[in-house]
């Protein structure tokens, strides 16, 4: 293994909201980032010149759905597991392209997320983002995402306690539970309470006792705010947050994950395609969407880069395109590229990963045009991806 210099790189690094000029880094045999600097260039044994071109921190996004198929529209999940661990590779490939070096998992067919996360950690699976798995989610009987045994049904606290447990004897490094209804589930809504927060509050203190992380998805109220109360670290989707619940996240540091272009497809793309109940759901959602994860975002919350990839229509490149569903509705630029640091904190990976500095790995993306003046410049198609120093893409 050799020393590598990358020099003669615009970069950003995804903590200063300034580009860097006439940088360079060092990448250790290990794939971290040894040095950097701006200007004259240190020796190295190996020498890639970018040619004066952008270079970002990699995407993390920590909402995916790699088993399931955008196209499928009926939530995918009675895939048999040797079909749903073919796709979700594919899938994974895909979103590398795209430019995301690293996904979490938010409920995956059959737990097939925690063994692809052990192969990829053994090196026998690559050229696809690192994932940090979930195994299934967590519902009440009959609760989002039930349908097909697409998630693992509790019904009490002590239920929760012991399929927590279970889960993360498997290999589960986050936890995934239902706190409301849904846009793709046809017997409830978004302001559907399901799982009660004593329920939550089981598998927070079961996965914090391991420190590991909660991932609720909550949509309306007032599942949202009992989710909260229980603990979780992150609210997934929020539609309709509230100051209420905005001053609790502050206080816990809960973040938020918006997961825009999932409620946006549904509307565009689903017209005379998916039922006149699903389609209404989420475009009867969406403005309030918009207006109210940007009211939090104005509050300081820490919003995250999540797609819920593998819903419908919700393909695995879209993740740049989330990023200018961000900017089009009130993020700056800088902010919206920083709610992928975001993501590397609540995934709990930041001391690694998030942003190119020293003793942190290198994945990164080369673009030809400045992500800082054109959100849509990391939707370029053939950008080159970097995991640990080696280009994957």
């Amino acid at each position: 293994m050799e020393t590598t210099l990358f020099y003669n790189c615009q970069l950003f690094d995804g903590k200063n909201p300034q580009i860097q000029p006439h940088s360079w880094f060092l990448v250790n045999p290990a794939g971290q980032i040894s040095a950097r600097g701006q200007g004259t260039t240190p020796p190295a044994e190996h020498r890639v010149d970018l040619h004066n071109q952008y270079v970002m921190p990699g995407l993390i996004n920590c909402h995916t759905h790699l088993c399931l198929d955008p196209d499928a529209f009926d939530g995918d999940t009675g895939t048999d597991k040797v079909t749903a661990t073919v796709r979700a590779v594919q899938n994974a490939q895909t979103m590398l392209r795209s430019g995301v070096t690293y996904v979490r998992e938010c409920g995956s067919i059959k737990g097939v997320d925690i063994t692809l996360s052990q192969l990829i950690e053994q090196q026998k699976l690559t050229h696809v983002p690192q994932i940090l798995p979930a195994g299934l989610p967590f519902s009440m009987t009959g609760g989002h995402g039930s349908l097909n045994n697409g998630t693992q049904e509790v019904d009490s606290p002590d239920e929760m306690r012991r399929a927590v447990r279970q889960a993360l004897k498997q290999g589960a490094q986050v936890i995934k539970v239902m706190a409301t209804g849904g846009v793709m589930s046809p017997a409830d809504f978004m302001n559907d309470p399901q799982l009660s927060t004593a329920e939550m509050r089981a598998a927070v203190l079961e996965a914090h006792h391991r420190q590991k992380t909660v991932a609720a998805h909550a949509e309306g109220n007032p599942g949202i705010l009992n989710a909260i109360e229980a603990g979780v670290d992150s609210i997934e989707h929020g539609f309709y947050v509230n100051d209420a619940e905005i001053d609790l996240m502050l206080k816990q540091h809960t973040f938020l994950t918006p997961t825009f272009i999932a409620a946006w497809a549904i509307p565009r793309f689903g017209q005379g395609i998916l039922p006149n109940w699903e389609i209404k759901k989420a475009a009867d959602a969406l403005d309030d969407l918009y207006q109210n994860i940007n009211h939090a975002y104005q509050r300081q919350v820490p919003i995250t880069l999540g797609t819920d990839a593998g819903t419908c229509f919700n393909y695995f490149d879209q993740t740049p395109k989330e990023l200018e569903l961000m900017v089009d509705h009130g993020f700056s630029n800088f902010d919206a590229l920083q709610t992928s640091w975001h993501s590397a904190q609540l995934m709990q990976i930041a001391e690694h990963y998030g942003t190119l500095e020293e003793q942190k790995f290198a994945d990164f993306l080369v673009l030809t045009h400045n992500p800082l003046e054109d959100i849509r410049a990391v939707q370029q198609v053939n950008k080159q991806v970097y995991q640990k120093g080696n280009r994957v893409a």
